[in-house]
């Protein structure tokens, strides 16, 4: 759970495909479940139209929102609001105004490139033909599917690097917050590109094979297995992937650790240590997050939030992480996070069950990692609708959270001044369209937290 909302930062393959393999020469493997053979082609022309409808819907919906968001940063951009005097000064407030703006173009120059790219890859034929040459060169069976999966999401991320690079070098550069290299940005996607290697094609292979070893009922064993790898990595991330990128230390001895740990037995925490992450070689931005569960719990601030806040703002901030453990948001987001994805895996099984589904992307009927992947691919298209719930509740935690460290403290002062500090050095848009933080913020907007511990928990 982090403290802050921070800020976040795919080529048209539309070259002429060969054309495609024989049905009669095609691995046994893509046609198993009992689906006659079928030649692998471009998609049926009948799933286009509904296709097109869902991506334009989310695209149209998509920038219709950041528009909004872009005139009421512009409306404010002239004067802090009344209620929001003495967070920045004007110099700030408007620097703030026009990080918030180059963001949002940004994020419309991505959202519409996101969806071309989406178009292209999943209209033209592109996967299919490359599922029949990838088992031609590799050979069939479950490693060479989930092989091909993270082929093709590693292909997908490729293409979307130039926008990365952009909005780090450029963009977050041009407003004084990256602090990373060429080489350690180069280094990042390599580790991270490996990571999807490693982990990735041994989870995929698992939940394919369940096919074959579970029958009818493999999703709710492949459930099973990755909320379980979940869980592992829940206390492994921090202990063996976060090292990886990022250096953690325990936090120096001295009166700020000595309060901070007080803090945490007063408020029933217990906390072993609080570790330090050396968030500033990459970006100026700082935050604090909780992750892990149990005695594997802990809490990580980032060494640009402890060069930014004094003693007590950060005590307010380990109080708001402490608020989440206390109140038990970890495991209540786990149980949502278990009911999405067993609904998921749910909705794949189904899918790569019914005669229409792969077919009608040019793969042969029953085809579970063809299902997986055009699921990953295009259940955003659906999921996008649900974000104000899931950010709905989000925000409600925030404000549990912030509660408890209200009452923990004595009163909002402390939590107030970090909220407005962090909002002024993360150059934070205080003023964005209501429906654009409905789909967007998972975290109450600044002014909304400060009215929240002003009078209380919002009904």
């Amino acid at each position: 759970m982090a403290f802050l909302e921070v800020p976040h930062n795919c080529a048209d393959s539309a070259a002429a495909l060969p054309a495609p393999a024989p049905a009669e020469r095609l691995p046994v493997f893509l046609w198993r479940g009992g689906a006659p053979p079928r030649k692998l082609g471009p998609v049926d022309h009948v799933v286009v139209v509904p296709l097109l409808v869902l991506l334009s819907a989310k695209l149209g919906a998509e920038l219709a929102l950041a528009r909004l968001n872009g005139r009421e940063i512009r409306r404010h951009a002239g004067a802090l609001p009344a209620a929001l005097e003495g967070v920045m000064d004007r110099a700030t407030y408007q620097k703030a105004a026009a990080y918030s703006l180059a963001k949002n173009a940004f994020g419309q120059r991505e959202t519409l490139f996101g969806a071309v790219v989406l178009a292209a890859v999943v209209l033209s034929g592109v996967l299919p033909w490359s599922l029949a040459r990838w088992t031609q060169a590799l050979g069939a069976g479950q490693w060479s599917e989930a092989a091909w999966i993270a082929a093709v999401g590693l292909a997908l991320a490729l293409v979307d690097l130039p926008l990365d690079w952009w909005g780090t070098f450029r963009l977050e550069a041009r407003f004084g917050f990256n602090q990373s290299t060429p080489a350690l940005w180069l280094t990042d996607k390599l580790k991270a590109g490996a990571l999807v290697v490693a982990l990735g094609v041994p989870l995929l292979w698992v939940v394919l094979s369940l096919v074959g070893w579970a029958g009818r009922e493999w999703w709710l064993w492949a459930f099973a297995v990755v909320m379980g790898f979940q869980l592992v990595m829940i206390v492994a991330y921090p202990k063996l992937i976060l090292p990886l990128f990022n250096k953690l230390t325990p936090l120096a001895a001295g009166e700020l650790k000595t309060e901070l740990l007080a803090l945490a037995d007063r408020t029933g925490f217990q906390a072993r240590t609080i570790e330090v992450i050396d968030g500033s070689k990459r970006s100026g931005h700082s935050n604090a997050f909780f992750t892990g569960f149990g005695r594997f719990r802990r809490i990580v601030l980032f060494d640009t939030l402890i060069a930014q806040l004094d003693r007590a703002e950060l005590a307010a901030v380990l109080a708001h992480e402490i608020g989440h453990y206390k109140r038990g948001h970890i495991p209540k987001m786990l149980l949502l996070s278990a009911g999405l994805l067993l609904g998921g895996f749910a909705a794949i099984a189904w899918l790569a069950r019914s005669p229409w589904f792969c077919p009608a992307f040019g793969f042969p009927a029953a085809t579970p990692a063809p299902a997986l992947l055009l699921f990953a691919l295009l259940g955003g298209l659906v999921t996008f609708w649900l974000s104000p719930l899931l950010n709905a509740v989000s925000r409600r935690y925030e404000y549990e959270a912030d509660a408890f460290a209200r009452a923990a403290l004595g009163g909002p002062a402390p939590l107030v001044g970090a909220l407005r500090r962090l909002a002024e050095k993360n150059l934070s848009n205080l003023t964005p369209h209501p429906w654009f933080s409905t789909f967007h913020y998972s975290h109450p907007t600044l002014l909304e937290r400060e009215r929240a511990l002003a009078g209380g928990l919002p009904r």
